[in-house]
């Protein structure tokens, strides 16, 4: 009796598969650990200045002669002097007017209320509780619904008594 040589596990190609897959983590592991090698100096150095002094010297350089002959600084320097301009107590109260009306018609606008119609209802008279206390008759009002509907905008009608 001669003997069959047995197959071995695993062909040539899953072989090489596996090697090349081995080979590839071990370049992705390699990479993840040479981020840890490097320093935060190195990836964004501060030349020792701290960042009250970053800011002290670009406020200063703001202010130097090459950055006031551009048109941006003046831009910026005319928008921050219109925002810094003194207003009036009868200038705010008319803004602050005007600025909710146009909340509110826009709002209405919008999002109008649908129209939740008043049911009433008669109770007849009856008899209540455990010991048949005699009720009299009487009538009730309720919404249609439990909660106020809004429209989609530019779905429902306005609300009465609106002309915008």
């Amino acid at each position: 009796m001669t003997r069959q040589p047995q197959p071995q596990s695993g062909s040539t190609e899953e072989r090489a598969v596996a090697r090349v897959s081995i080979a590839a983590l071990a370049l992705v592991g390699l990479g993840l650990i040479s981020g840890c090698a490097t320093s935060k100096d190195e990836l964004m150095p501060t030349n020792g200045m701290t960042m009250q002094e970053l800011w002290e010297q670009g406020s200063s350089e703001q202010s130097g002669p090459t950055a006031t002959g551009s048109t941006g600084q003046q831009a910026v320097e005319a928008a921050r002097g219109s925002l810094r301009r003194p207003i009036t107590s009868g200038e705010m109260v008319d803004e602050r007017t005007r600025y909710t009306r146009e909340a509110a018609n826009e709002i209405h606008s919008q999002f109008s209320r649908l129209p939740n119609p008043d049911l009433v209802i008669y109770i007849y008279p009856h008899l209540a509780g455990d010991k048949s206390v005699p009720v009299p008759g009487y009538s009730t009002v309720f919404p249609l619904y439990q909660k106020p509907q809004y429209a989609m905008p530019g779905e429902g009608a306005r609300p009465a008594g609106r002309t915008r």
